[in-house]
């Protein structure tokens, strides 16, 4: 058996990428990202200073959930910056887990300050009779907050999902669930100032558990990414029909896959002809990487391990004794003192091993030879090593 993968060198490293394609999308990221920044700050500023005016605890609420929005542009910021990082002799498969952290104190933040706006709006309901009647500009305000953050939901969803990034995907949907919060404050706000007082602060509780379920969401999200959940059963069938279709391959288990941010790792054990030489076995554990990476473009990389039999229930193998044991075992089942063999494969196969033996030319007659295999088929059926022995002699110089 063996394990196909490539060495620690830089230039062998998994692929993550062409640079062009890369830097494209570090820098389109990084500007969707900056746009995001710029239009929650106006909102920001615009929600507090209406919010405090207009006396309108959902706006207040809905601020410091643009405000958060800030804060969270900044480690995508940074994120997708480290993120689009070559791979290196720390890294060797990239830095692709930064967005994945990212998105995670995205979550984080998100529930924490969810969790705060129930608070404070839950206090507000408590006192309802003293609070100062709410303003018309908050709802105006509310309504300008709600098209704009609805408009940069669908900005950024479209770059996200042809950039295939999670964190940006997440980063939108937080801008998504900006506008629907949003849309509360101004249900909220409207309510107020039809005479219903407790609305504004209602809105504002609806509002804290949308943030709070969001953040949950996107920090379950990084958490199964972060413990190499696998993918989907739809995505995994897709990469094992590649893999069983692959010429040379004759079965496959142990096909395993985990996400790494925007790609995915695949490794798998695929079982070959038990006789073929080492270096065609290779060729069908190349031929198998390369046709997922080229089937599959979100995959990063695949590694292939080759064995000769199905070992999903073990590997008896392993149990055996090595080859100069089982050479000199050879020697002794051939009853006579013949020089080194030419060459010697060995195939171990279940609890037993096959051997073929290629002799020197000119060795022995017919009649040795044919000496030889009795032997040799005499001793075999008590033999605890051998199953078969097949004897090959040259007759003509290469």
């Amino acid at each position: 058996m063996s394990r196909e993968t490539h060495s620690p060198k830089m230039a062998d490293l998994p692929r993550t990428g062409t640079p062009a394609r890369e830097y494209t999308r570090f820098a389109e990221g990084q500007r969707i990202t900056r746009v995001s920044v710029c239009v929650n700050v106006v909102l920001t500023a615009m929600q507090l200073v209406v919010g405090f005016v207009a006396h309108s605890q959902s706006l207040i609420a809905d601020a410091m959930h643009t405000l958060s929005d800030i804060v969270a542009d900044a480690f995508v910021l940074f994120a997708n910056r480290k993120g689009a990082e070559a791979a290196d002799a720390e890294h060797p498969y990239g830095h692709g887990r930064f967005e994945t952290a990212a998105s995670l104190v995205l979550g984080l933040l998100l529930a924490g300050t969810g969790a705060g706006i129930l608070i404070t709006a839950a206090g507000r309901l408590q006192d309802i009779g003293s609070a100062p009647p709410v303003g018309v500009a908050a709802m105006w305000a509310a309504m300008f907050t709600l098209a704009a953050k609805e408009g940069l939901f669908r900005y950024m969803l479209v770059t996200a999902e042809r950039l295939r990034s999670p964190m940006l995907v997440a980063n939108a949907w937080h801008a998504r669930a900006d506008a629907l919060s949003s849309l509360v404050v101004a249900a909220g706000i409207a309510g107020a100032l039809l005479g219903f007082n407790f609305a504004d602060a209602a809105a504002a509780i609806v509002v804290g558990a949308m943030i709070v379920r969001a953040g949950l969401k996107f920090g379950w999200a990084a958490i199964r990414e972060l413990i190499d959940t696998g993918l989907a059963a739809e995505e995994v069938a897709a990469i094992r029909k590649t893999i069983a279709t692959t010429p040379g391959v004759l079965g496959m288990h142990e096909l395993r896959t985990r996400r790494m941010a925007h790609q995915v790792l695949v490794d798998a054990h695929v079982q070959v002809n038990p006789r073929i030489s080492v270096s065609e076995g290779h060729r069908v554990a190349e031929t198998v990487r390369q046709r997922v990476l080229d089937s599959h473009a979100e995959v990063l990389d695949v590694l292939v391990h080759v064995d000769p039999e199905n070992d999903l229930l073990g590997n008896a193998a392993v149990a055996l004794p090595d080859r100069a044991f089982l050479l000199a075992h050879l020697r002794e089942l051939l009853g006579a003192d013949p020089p080194e063999f030419e060459r010697t494969i060995l195939h171990y196969l279940g609890a037993r091993v096959e051997a073929e033996v290629f002799l020197l030319p000119g060795f022995a007659d017919d009649a040795e030879v044919a000496a030889i295999r009795q032997r040799v088929a005499a001793a075999l059926p008590g033999d605890p090593w051998f199953s078969a022995i097949r004897l090959n002699q040259r007759v003509a110089p290469n």
